[in-house]
C-alpha cells in the first residue's frame, strides 16, 4: 500500500533521513521503532508532504504521491494522528469528529462516518456533547484516533500515540489500534514503546539517526541483538 524508496530529506543543510526505503502492506499493523531525535516523525511530516523529500520517491496504492500537496495526500486515504493527539480543547467530541472530514461536507455522509466511529469508540457517543479539555487521556486518545478516522482513510498514521499516557491507558491505546485495525484500515504505528507495539505489529522497521538499521518481522526484531539491547531490557 505505501512504498518509500532511498527517501532522503533536509530541514536546510541538515540531512534528517537518508535514503529511507520501507513498505507497509494492505490490512496489517506495520511500524517504525527508535528514539528521540531518529527522524521518526519527520518520516511521518515526508509521507504527508509538510517535509519535501529531495530524493528518491514515495507511492501510495502504486500512485508517487512525493510531489503532490498534503490536502491532495490525505484525499487518496491516509490520515494521521500527530504526535501530541492536537485535538481542539475549545471543541465538543462531534465538533472535533467534524474537523476531521474536511474532505466531505455531505450530512449525509458525514453522520455515517461519526457513526462509524461512535461504533468502534462507544465513549465518543456518550461525550459526544463534551469540550475535549474537560476528558480523560484515554478519551482524547480515542478521539484523536476518531478525528482521523473520519476521513475513511485507508492507511491511518500514528505517531507516538502512547506518549503521556499513564500505563493502564496506554494497554487501552494499543487495544484501541488493533480495534481500528481490524475495522480495516491499514496502520503505521510509529512508537518507542516496542515492548506494547511489537505485541501487536506484523513487521516493522528500526530508524536510527535518520537510517533504517534493521527490518523484519515483529518476531525478528523482537529477537535482534539491537533491538533487544536498545528497547527490551527489563
Amino acid at each position: 500500500m505505501l512504498e518509500m524508496r532511498e527517501v532522503s530529506t533536509r530541514y536546510g543543510a541538515i540531512t534528517m533521513l537518508r535514503r529511507v526505503s520501507l513498505e507497509v502492506g494492505r490490512g496489517e499493523i506495520a511500524c517504525l521503532l527508535g528514539p528521540n531525535g531518529a527522524g521518526k516523525t519527520t518520516l511521518i511530516r515526508t509521507i504527508l508532504g509538510v517535509v519535501r523529500a529531495v530524493e528518491g520517491s514515495i507511492r501510495f496504492e502504486g500512485e508517487r504521491i512525493d510531489r503532490l500537496r498534503t490536502h491532495q495526500i490525505v484525499e487518496r486515504g491516509i490520515a494521521v494522528v500527530p504526535e501530541g493527539r492536537r485535538v481542539f480543547p475549545r471543541m465538543t467530541v462531534e465538533e472535533n469528529l467534524r474537523m476531521g472530514a474536511f474532505v466531505e461536507w455531505a450530512p449525509a455522509d458525514l453522520s455515517a462516518r461519526r457513526d462509524h466511529v461512535f461504533a468502534l469508540f462507544p465513549r465518543l457517543a456518550e461525550r459526544r456533547r463534551q469540550p475535549e479539555a474537560t476528558m480523560s487521556g484515554g478519551e482524547q486518545a480515542m478521539l484523536a484516533m476518531g478525528r482521523a478516522l473520519m476521513s475513511r482513510p485507508k492507511l491511518l498514521l500514528l505517531d507516538e500515540p502512547s506518549l503521556g499516557l499513564a500505563p493502564l491507558l496506554v494497554e487501552q491505546l494499543f487495544e484501541m489500534i488493533q480495534t481500528v485495525n481490524a475495522s480495516g484500515t491499514t496502520v503505521f504505528l510509529v512508537e518507542q514503546n516496542a515492548r506494547k507495539t511489537l505485541a501487536i505489529a506484523h513487521h516493522g522497521f528500526l530508524l536510527q539517526k535518520g537510517e533504517v538499521v534493521g527490518r523484519g518481522t515483529a518476531a525478528e526484531l523482537r529477537a535482534s541483538e539491537l533491538v533487544r539491547h536498545a528497547y527490551l531490557r527489563t
